[in-house]
């Protein structure tokens, strides 16, 4: 039996280590400096620690405390900024869904899932827009596609007031692994995302459509009555409702506060990675 390289328990102050090997990897390398003396450069596992703590508390980067970590917070947010923009969060997510594959014998490619999530966005900023549920308050949505396991392949941020079917086409193009061509590929979703144009667009992306059926669009057919909703769309939607509980788990991306798009992106790709290595580890 393989040894599990992480535990269940989670440290809200330290990024546990499986993470930080693939993590410093993408990381840029120290410079040498020919000067002597001056303050020595904050450790980079300090900085991905406090990040870590970010994510899973929810609490601003000011508030973010010297002696905690050993390094300042201006300091852990302008490197956070500059990893964002390097795309290390994003390569870090690619390099766990790889590992994950590897892990399990391949990615559950034939029956994947796709939802979304809404999220206040008190402070707005990019990918921001009224949120229809939340009485026209700003607000983002977290897009989300999975495996027949849950684990997370793609995630898209919107506005909230974006549709679903818009963002489906996004989630497809954006898997952050290689599709196979040759392998039987189901993609399930629910009635939000029921629409000709998304269903013709999976077609010619490899799949076979499962939406659900919207009654109350105009022109749509009900399904066959001799024909039960349950065998015509199976009931493995609420694995990606299931990874979505995952996310939400982190405060940071239960409310919205960067204003920045990219800044809470980097920090649903981390959580997603933690999924993928959770998944990988403890299946």
């Amino acid at each position: 039996m393989k040894e599990a390289t992480t535990t269940r328990k989670v440290d809200y102050f330290r990024l546990p280590r499986p993470l930080w090997r693939k993590l410093k990897k993408y990381l840029p390398k120290k410079r040498r400096s020919s000067r002597r003396g001056g303050r020595p450069r904050a450790s980079e596992r300090a900085v991905a620690n406090a990040i870590w703590h970010v994510l899973w508390t929810g609490r601003q980067w000011r508030a973010i405390h010297r002696d905690w970590f050993g390094v300042s917070s201006s300091v852990v947010r302008e490197r956070f900024q500059r990893w964002r923009r390097m795309g290390v969060f994003e390569k870090l997510m690619r390099r766990m869904a790889e590992y994950y594959a590897r892990e399990r014998g391949g990615i559950g490619w034939r029956w994947q899932a796709m939802d979304s999530k809404h999220s206040p966005a008190p402070l707005g900023g990019e990918k921001t827009g009224g949120n229809p549920t939340d009485r026209g308050k700003p607000g983002a949505k977290t897009n989300l596609l999975v495996d027949e396991r849950g684990a997370p392949i793609s995630v898209v941020l919107t506005g909230a007031e974006r549709h679903d079917k818009v963002s489906a086409a996004d989630l497809i193009v954006s898997v952050a692994v290689k599709r196979p061509a040759h392998k039987e590929q189901h993609l399930l979703a629910d009635k939000a995302y029921d629409a000709d144009d998304l269903r013709e667009f999976a077609a010619s992306a490899g799949y076979i459509a499962h939406i659900k059926v919207n009654p109350r669009r105009k022109g749509v057919e009900p399904p066959p009555t001799g024909d039960s909703p349950k065998k015509i769309h199976p009931a493995r939607r609420w694995i990606v409702e299931r990874t979505i509980s995952w996310l939400t788990k982190r405060r940071s991306l239960r409310t919205r506060w960067a204003k920045k798009a990219g800044n809470w992106l980097a920090l649903a790709q981390l959580a997603c990675a933690h999924i993928l290595l959770n998944l990988a580890v403890f299946g």
